[in-house]
């Protein structure tokens, strides 16, 4: 086989090519899915060492199926434009044929009988699956560790967090060991990582993606793509979003159609939202995003400030996470409860102390809540914010030294308020701290205008890396 395309493509960089390359080489036969494939999976035996991202590299799986999409190719029948395209999944969605751990000791090691819906759409478009990517147990905090795999650093620097809960995900994107990264985002769980790694990531809006089986955390938790740019996530995104009927939270509604179009940023109404939910903005990042917001404005962007209409969040999306938790913890037998983080035992504990009385009014204030911000957006085409309030800090921990927090969800101010309202929300990098750390902005849109977001994030890619 010819591996000339592109011309002077070494081979070891044949994993950074992107999902519309890749298409265009296999279609032309300059590539097939087995070299890329390859690729892929020594840069992933060669970072995992350092950054710890895979609980699982599956050559042999991996291998089988782009040899299916390489004899596709060649035949001129791929199953769809993704056929042969590598791909990592969060340890925490149903894989068939794999053990899915939930980053937990405490869970069944027997494979799993069937994919979970995102993972069966992506199988049925000819995604290769080349490795399983760490979460923290049971997807609980924002930063990767876990009792059964350790911890996860982030490829800028090894010292620090990747974010999380889908770290794994995030460093297999920055670093090319795949093209295509599921993740989950029950609080931020895309955005956080991608923004401490400087990648793309969404979370979709609620039920674009169908989800089986229910999460423990209710209808805050989304799945969705992390990628290395916009267009990587659309076509990922399109790949895995459907009805299905497994997932009863989906609805029966239609389906936006999906793609990238061309976003002119002269007269775009935007809310600028530039003050956490809970906790407080650090001034480097503060003053990155602003003069990316001033950019904006010079050219032609009307902004405005924004506040969030909603008051409490934080209280708000602890009834409903900590609650999540305390339905995880119910899952688990006593005599394997000693095994699981000290944190996750924490907050399933507070969880389970929550009366009815307060789980019901809790949903009331987020129905409230979650129509102000449609409200909003019916007036604004984005609301824009930093992607993460801090740059990533020391990894192993769920706070940063001397913070004085107590839980994570309190340097998450910008993540969790939008898990509450399940609108789409894109994390795209716009700069880097004075150590080199990765900060990101955060694009917001009405719910159905995923299209729309990430062609806003494609528009501001060549801007911000200007």
């Amino acid at each position: 086989m010819d591996t000339s395309f592109p011309p002077g493509f070494a081979p070891d960089e044949l994993c950074r090519l992107d999902a519309a390359a890749l298409q265009a080489a296999y279609r032309a036969g300059g590539l097939s899915p087995v070299e890329v494939t390859k690729a892929c999976l020594a840069r992933a035996e060669e970072i995992n060492p350092r950054f710890n991202a895979f609980t699982r590299i599956d050559h042999e799986g991996a291998l089988a199926a782009a040899r299916a999409a390489e004899a596709r190719w060649r035949a001129g029948a791929p199953l769809s434009d993704v056929d042969g395209v590598p791909a990592t999944l969060k340890d925490i969605v149903w894989v068939k044929g794999w053990s899915v751990r939930y980053g937990s000791t405490t869970t069944d090691a027997a494979p799993y009988e069937e994919d979970a819906p995102a993972v069966a759409l992506l199988r049925q478009h000819g995604v290769v699956f080349i490795g399983q990517t760490t979460t923290p147990e049971f997807g609980w905090k924002a930063v990767t560790d876990s009792p059964a795999f350790g911890i996860t650093r982030n490829p800028h620097d090894p010292s620090k967090t990747s974010g999380g809960s889908s770290g794994g995900a995030a460093v297999a994107a920055c670093v090319g060991a795949g093209v295509f990264h599921l993740g989950t985002d029950g609080g931020g769980s895309i955005r956080v990582p991608s923004a401490f790694c400087g990648i793309t990531g969404l979370k979709p809006t609620f039920g674009q993606v169908p989800a089986y089986p229910a999460s423990a955390f209710g209808t805050v938790a989304h799945i969705g793509p992390m990628t290395r740019n916009a267009a990587d996530a659309m076509a990922m995104l399109k790949a895995m979003s459907g009805r299905d009927l497994r997932d009863w939270n989906q609805g029966a509604g239609r389906f936006p159609a999906l793609g990238l179009a061309e976003r002119a940023l002269k007269g775009l109404r935007v809310g600028y939202w530039s003050q956490p939910a809970a906790g407080a903005l650090d001034p480097q990042v503060r003053d990155i995003v602003a003069a990316r917001i001033a950019q904006l404005a010079d050219l032609g962007v009307e902004v405005t400030p924004f506040k969030l209409p909603g008051e409490d969040l934080l209280e708000l999306f602890h009834d409903h996470w900590f609650a999540g938790a305390a339905a995880r913890l119910a899952s688990v037998p006593e005599a394997r409860r000693g095994r699981i983080d000290p944190g996750f035992l924490e907050v399933a504990r507070e969880g389970a102390a929550k009366d009815a009385v307060r789980l019901v009014q809790a949903q009331v204030r987020r129905a409230s809540f979650g129509a102000a911000m449609d409200a909003a957006l019916a007036d604004y085409d984005f609301i824009l914010s930093p992607g993460t309030a801090i740059p990533a800090f020391e990894a192993g921990v769920e706070l940063p030294a001397g913070s004085g927090l107590k839980r994570w969800t309190e340097w998450a101010g910008f993540s969790f308020p939008i898990n509450l309202t399940q609108q789409p929300a894109a994390v795209t990098p716009c700069g880097a701290t004075e150590a080199g750390l990765p900060v990101a902005l955060q694009i917001i849109g009405a719910r159905g205008d995923d299209s729309k977001v990430l062609s806003l994030a494609a528009a501001l890619e060549p801007l911000f890396a200007a």
